[in-house]
């Protein structure tokens, strides 16, 4: 056994190992060897990596046949939109379809392209000023010719009010001061913005479009030219191609998605709650999507897939138990992470000794992080972080403090900076054809082409602290958001922080305050309470200063009974939690955090809930939210016990509520708004991927990104789902040419766009469908 001695004195990197037991099965005969020493050896990391390229070949033409199945419709939609451009190139400049060839765009392969009005990346076709460089897409153009473009706008600015000390986070307030008077100002000046009278941009009678004035970002000299970056035919020839191999392999009477019911419903179509392979995460009333899908690791057989994707297609979390046993044993523990970290940086990248964390309660950047409150750290040590992590910390009122990193390691690329880990949880990952970064058939992500700027898709660390008690104040380590794509999140590490009897009291104490606290301010903000909440109505005008004071005290006693009814219900025992989720979860010594995750189909009364109650929730400072540009992008909202009975007692809809275990994996679908609380400190690592079945989902937010103002968070268009679908299309008829009975030429397709090019612009009459028709059959012959 290889430097014993040093194992022996690296017992941090083995807590539930004595030296005997080092000894009898040696990490470093096993790969998984946690001292400084092989965390930094070039050769254990390669060795690993190799073991990973032993995985099984995936059945390669099904895969191919179920993304050409699942993009088709998109591509078709893609390239009638380039020839309707095409069209209309054509009528401005008066001349043939069959004249018209657009300019080559002047750009790099490693560069994205994005349009200057709504942001959203640019594939092909767009509209480009000669002069600027100002560039349009094609969304943008048809919305201007319409006459509603959409995608541009004014910012918003969402101030919040300014803060109020360190006594205001925990219900301390100062007769003296008005949170109106902050609120009325800033509602002033965005009013203000938003009058501020905008150029006139509008397309030419002709269908032309002129490059936008100075102010909106172009020169306002000439016309704005078509321009495409791939050659003119090159999607509509990917269409023609694609249904040629369509009709090959006979994919037009396949079904898209599996017709049978998985394994999960009896004979008679219900759901079976004895099969040890589902989960109950939801009580929902008339419904067959309660359960959800939750196999062991180690027990997926290859058969499985199609089971997984029975599942995912209808837009269903799946929960993977147990997934760390499938890979090669490196500690997750937080310290020898931040070793091998650090045995890295220093050789390649230099020290990071401090870490950036975001306190949950005020969410800010490093604030009061100390029981000193005159103590200002702007970075935290990453001793004094993880010694928080293992032991819990506590503010100067001794109140939980939730801390997350916010970025670490410093940098996108996880498998540079930890290598042996990044190969830790390749193979620890289920259902690789999906998740797997660079080898996933069914992973959109992996065709981009190798030379491409590539969206940063992961792996990344979630670091951040927990307690079991919902805090309902600075405990949600991830609010309500929707990401851009799927996602896989892996639970790899925990550490419980149990509170005394001493510091629970002193909790509920605190919580007394903030519920006084929050109904002093909304009723000093609102114009009415909700009868179903609050049991009564203040009835005062919104900009009235002295409303709060017009709710006498029986009004207020009523309130807090009202509430506190409604706290009550659905709780269950001390936790506070749902009593969807059993205790013995919440209780569980491998139980990490608490999800929420809603149906898509939720989404516009979880749109319509937050919209009207977001005065009630807290998030900058721990100051009310002033303002609500898109309830789910703007990332501002955790939804607490009480508030997800009140929306469901409003609007009938809850999410999957459900703990997740050390060791499982939870797949998110694209389109569905998530939260996340953790029970104890967690590490979890994530990684983003594009599968097929949720490729209109992604393309869906990708619309829904680019109409949100120009500074908003969420705006840019990262993913370019567009090039994705064009590119994993284009290598899909690559290997199904292969098995096709009848090859595809690209010869005769060339040769095609040279004799009948109308027909390939869409333009083409029966005669000419007819010519071609003629002209296959001699060429077949």
């Amino acid at each position: 056994m290889p430097h014993g001695k040093t194992l022996g004195m690296e017992n941090l990197g083995y807590p539930k190992m004595s030296e005997d037991e080092i000894a009898s099965s040696c990490p470093v005969c096993l790969g998984n060897c946690n001292c400084k020493t092989c965390l930094r050896m070039e050769g254990v990391i390669t060795d690993d990596l190799k073991k990973l390229k032993k995985d099984p070949e995936f059945e390669k033409e099904q895969h191919s046949k179920h993304l050409l199945q699942a993009l088709l419709p998109y591509i078709r939609t893609f390239s009638e939109e380039q020839m309707k451009e095409l069209e209309m190139e054509a009528q401005i400049l008066g001349v043939s379809l069959l004249e018209i060839q657009p300019r080559k765009a002047d750009c790099l392969d490693t560069e994205r392209v994005y349009c200057d009005n709504c942001r959203t990346s640019i594939v092909d076709f767009h509209r480009s000023c000669p002069n600027c460089k100002y560039d349009l897409c094609l969304v943008c153009c048809r919305e201007m010719r319409d006459g509603h473009l959409q995608g541009g706008g004014e910012e918003v600015v969402v101030e919040y009010c300014k803060p109020k000390g360190l006594g205001y986070l925990h219900g301390i307030m100062k007769q003296s001061e008005s949170p109106e008077k902050d609120r009325s100002s800033t509602a002033e000046s965005n009013s203000k913005d938003q009058n501020r009278s905008i150029p006139d941009w509008k397309a030419n009678g002709n269908g032309g479009i002129p490059c936008p004035p100075k102010e909106l970002g172009g020169c306002g000299d000439g016309l704005l030219e078509l321009r495409s970056i791939f050659t003119r035919n090159w999607v509509a020839e990917l269409v023609i191609k694609a249904e040629e191999v369509v009709k090959a392999h006979n994919l037009e009477d396949m079904p898209k998605s599996p017709e049978q019911m998985c394994n999960c419903y009896n004979s008679a179509g219900e759901i079976d709650t004895g099969n040890n392979q589902l989960r109950k995460a939801a009580s929902r009333e008339e419904s067959n999507d309660n359960y959800l899908y939750n196999p062991v690791a180690k027990d997926i057989q290859h058969g499985d897939l199609k089971h997984f994707q029975w599942h995912w297609a209808k837009g269903e979390p799946v929960i993977v138990s147990n997934v760390l046993d499938c890979a090669l044993g490196l500690s997750w523990e937080p310290m020898v992470m931040w070793r091998a970290f650090r045995q890295i940086t220093n050789i390649k990248h230099g020290q990071h000794l401090d870490v950036k964390a975001i306190d949950c309660l005020d969410w800010c950047e490093s604030g009061y992080l100390f029981l000193n409150i005159n103590e200002w750290q702007g970075e935290v040590n990453i001793h004094q972080f993880f010694k928080g992590y293992t032991d819990g910390r506590s503010d100067w009122k001794l109140w939980p403090q939730i801390l997350k990193l916010k970025d670490w390691p410093p940098s996108n690329l996880f498998e540079e900076r930890l290598p042996r880990h990044n190969i830790e949880f390749l193979a620890c990952l289920p259902f690789k054809e999906y998740t797997h970064p660079r080898a996933g058939v069914l992973n959109l992500a992996t065709k981009l082409p190798e030379k491409s700027l590539k969206p940063d898709m992961g792996p990344k660390t979630y670091i951040a602290y927990g307690v079991a008690q919902e805090l309902g104040r600075g405990d949600s380590v991830t609010k309500l958001h929707c990401d851009m794509s799927d996602a896989v999140n892996v639970l790899t590490h925990t550490a419980e922080v149990k509170l005394k009897r001493e510091d629970l009291n002193n909790i509920q104490k605190l919580k007394q305050k903030h519920k006084t606290q929050d109904q002093m301010e909304i009723f000093g903000v609102t114009q009415s309470v909700d009868e179903n909440f609050h049991g009564t109505s203040c009835g005062a005008p919104a900009n009235d200063n002295q409303s709060g004071d017009k709710c006498d005290e029986s009004r207020g006693s009523e309130l807090e009974e009202a509430a506190e009814a409604i706290a009550n219900q659905g709780s269950s025992g001390e936790s506070g939690e749902p009593s969807d989720v059993p205790q013995s979860e919440l209780e569980s010594a491998d139980g990490g955090a608490v999800w929420d995750i809603f149906r898509r189909q939720d989404v516009p009364k979880l749109h319509e809930y937050l919209n009207k109650h977001f005065r009630e929730f807290r998030h900058i400072h721990c100051r009310q939210i002033p303002q609500v540009v898109h309830p789910i992008h703007d990332q501002i909202f955790y939804l607490t016990l009480e508030h997800k009975a009140k929306l469901k007692q409003e609007y009938g809809i809850e999410p999957w509520t459900f703990v997740q275990k050390l060791g499982e994996a939870v797949f998110i679908p694209a389109g569905c708004p998530h939260q996340v609380r953790n029970l104890k400190s967690c590490i979890k690592v994530a990684l983003d991927f594009v599968s097929p079945e949720n490729i209109g989902e992604c393309a869906h937010l990708t619309e829904e990104f680019r109409l949100l103002p120009p500074n908003h968070r969420a705006k840019e268009d990262k993913l370019e789902v567009k090039k994705m679908i064009l590119y994993a299309m284009n290598r899909a008829i690559k290997d199904l040419e292969h098995q096709s009975p009848e090859p595809v030429g690209v010869k005769i397709y060339l040769a095609y766009l040279l004799e009948i090019p109308g027909l390939l612009l869409g333009t083409a009459n029966e005669a000419q469908n007819s010519k071609l028709k003629k002209k296959r059959r001699r060429r077949r012959r």
